[in-house]
Parts: C-alpha cells; sequence; structure tokens
C-alpha cells in the first residue's frame, strides 16, 4: 500500500519537525499498527507540553499517515509557521468567537474525506502538576459520534521532562525519549443514534479521555489519579 502523500508543505514541515524531534529526543512508538493506513480516524490525545505536536506529527507520519491537527487560530499569524500550517491544511480553532463552529466544521470535514485528525480534548496543555489529563471538551465526542470511522485513544510520555511551559524549564539533557502508546478503537456503539445532549456528551467525552489516562498510566507505569484535573468544559 502506498504512503498517504500530503504535498509539498507537509514535506516542509517533515524536513524541520524529524531532525528537531531526533535532536531533542528519543521516539517510541509501542502499537503504531493500530493506526490504520488508510480512511478516517480520529486520534485523542492528551496535551502536556509545547512540543507535543512536533512528536504527535512525526508518530503519524512514520505510520504512513497527514495528520490533521486542530489547533488555536492565533498559531496562523506566526511568520513561516502559519504559512507551512495553512499549506498543510490543518484546522485553527476559534474559541469565544461566532467562528467556533467553523473548527469542527473542518474537522468533519476531514474525516469525511477519509483523513487523519489530532485532537488534544483539553483545549491547552494540562495545569496538573504532575501531568495528568485535565477536564476536557466535549467537541472530540461530537466528531466521534458523527462519524463511523475509528476513534482511537493515544497517550504520550515524555515531552514534559524535556519541556515544562508552567516551570519555564526546557531541559534536552541528558537526552529525553518520547513514547507513544497507541489504543485499541473505542467501541462507542452504545452512545450512537442517541440524542446529543450535554450530558451524553460529557460521558464520552471522558470515556474517552479516559482510555487516555489509562495508557498514560500504563506508559508511566503509575497508578492513575481518579478523575481529571481542574473545571469541567463545555
Amino acid at each position: 500500500m502506498a504512503k498517504e502523500k500530503g504535498g509539498f508543505w507537509v514535506g516542509v514541515a517533515a524536513a524541520i519537525l524529524y531532525p528537531m524531534s531526533f535532536v531533542l529526543g528519543r521516539h517510541r512508538i509501542l502499537h503504531g499498527e493500530r493506526l490504520p493506513r488508510q480512511g478516517a480516524a480520529l486520534l485523542v490525545m492528551n496535551h502536556i507540553s509545547h512540543l507535543d505536536p512536533c512528536y504527535d506529527a512525526v508518530f503519524v507520519h512514520r505510520n504512513e499517515r497527514v495528520p490533521h491537527f486542530l489547533a488555536k487560530h492565533s498559531l496562523w499569524n506566526v511568520p513561516i509557521m502559519g504559512t507551512i500550517l495553512k499549506g498543510a491544511k490543518q484546522i485553527p480553532v476559534y474559541r469565544g468567537t461566532t467562528d467556533a463552529q467553523q473548527s469542527l466544521r473542518a474537522a468533519h470535514q476531514a474525516l469525511e474525506t477519509g483523513q487523519v485528525v489530532v485532537i488534544y480534548p483539553e483545549g491547552t496543555i494540562t495545569r496538573d502538576p504532575d501531568g495528568w489529563p485535565a477536564n476536557s471538551r466535549t467537541g472530540v465526542a461530537r466528531l466521534a459520534l458523527q462519524h463511523d470511522g475509528p476513534v482511537i485513544p493515544v497517550a504520550r510520555w515524555g515531552t514534559l521532562e524535556l519541556y515544562n511551559h508552567y516551570r519555564k524549564k526546557f531541559r534536552p539533557f541528558p537526552r529525553k525519549t518520547i513514547t507513544h502508546l497507541v489504543g485499541e478503537p473505542v467501541d462507542l456503539s452504545a452512545y450512537r443514534g442517541r440524542e446529543e445532549t450535554l450530558p451524553l456528551l460529557r460521558e464520552v467525552t471522558d470515556l474517552l479521555m479516559g482510555k487516555v489516562k489509562d495508557h498514560l498510566a500504563e506508559l508511566r507505569q503509575q497508578e492513575a489519579p481518579e478523575g481529571f484535573y481542574g473545571p469541567r468544559k463545555a
């Protein structure tokens, strides 16, 4: 099966991110075969560091797919980065504006055309001091329930040790290991076809992030805390 083609700007991004990720840390992927090599897939991931997208993009690309991230729209205003994001057809997220629903529409369209969409339901890097997932926004549940493609929880660990934004610590040495653990697709058949009420969306969101948290606990070889950190997000 031929590798999915991403075009010129995906190639530019790869030329930047592959060397950067190699220099900053060793990269390990567990169960990468669970990511389908064709067709739509929604990847649900935890968010612990601003370096996450660098390693997550390489993780998806190494598994022969082109990632489409939902990312805050202000990044499109950054010189060079904005050009690459636009050219690589990433998905800007407009929070708190009249364009907020445009983000989900673009993500829906990407899934409908058989692409891989990567979402961080927490919306930003977790403020949990130990790096466990925070309460998440329910947009991920809308995406998951309105499409038939696999919804795959993926945990990543190691980037927080490399760069901790809230503690203002960047520690490239000694070289860190960044690990991705890909879970099995989540069975959402019990929720499909039901009215998408806020309680239902919250339940599905917590189910998906609970799977991510469980995989993160496996990676860290620690027991995960009950629930999620911080206030709930609609």
